[in-house]
């Protein structure tokens, strides 16, 4: 049996390398896995999407609609966008931010409101997370990464890995520290402001 996840962000939030240290994770499990990633504009806010399969045996990483256990959601409306990827009972987890893409700012186009609450009435299983503010009060807001990660590893029921050595083997020394305290933020599941069942 295998297991699909979606990670979902904007360019520079680090949906990248929060895909690859999950991914190095779950290989340390024992899993099979296969990604794929998808950033085409992602250096201009682009949108940035990893595709995991993990499992016994994985022929190919694409996840087709209405397959994904897990969407990690770095900004709402990439969890807009890939929502109808998520199989019904999955979960979506998904930052508490919003990053106004260009139509937006340049006023030809409207930031969907109350996103949160159109989740909330459309999957069981979701979470609205502080990362971003938290990984601000941390002094660095690109560690918001590491706080969704996390949430994401507990979520699937995978918190008990080597994570810290992980983490070291993808991390420069010097980010080490902060990185591991928004780990262990996201991992005591902080920052939850919205949730129906998880």
């Amino acid at each position: 049996m295998t297991k699909a996840i979606l990670l979902v962000g904007v360019g520079g939030q680090g949906t990248l390398l929060a895909s690859r240290i999950l991914s190095a994770g779950l290989v340390k499990a024992g899993y099979d896995l296969k990604m794929s990633e998808i950033h085409g504009m992602a250096q201009r806010g682009g949108s940035v999407i990893t595709q995991i399969k993990y499992g016994e045996k994985v022929y190919a990483p694409l996840v087709g609609l209405g397959e994904a256990d897990l969407l990690i959601a770095f900004e709402k409306i990439e969890a807009l966008r890939w929502l109808p990827y998520l199989k019904d009972k999955g979960i979506l987890l998904v930052n508490d931010l919003e990053i106004y893409p260009l139509p937006v700012l340049s006023g030809k186009e409207i930031y969907p409101q109350n996103v949160e609450d159109y989740l909330q009435d459309k999957v069981e299983n979701f979470q609205l997370l502080r990362a971003h503010w938290l990984a601000g009060e941390l002094g660095n807001y690109r560690v918001q990464n590491m706080i969704i990660l996390a949430a994401g590893v507990k979520a699937l029921g995978l918190e008990n890995l080597n994570w810290p050595a992980i983490l070291a083997a993808h991390l420069p020394a010097n980010l080490l520290e902060i990185n591991n305290r928004a780990w262990e933020i996201g991992l005591k599941g902080e920052g939850k402001n919205a949730s129906k069942t998880c």
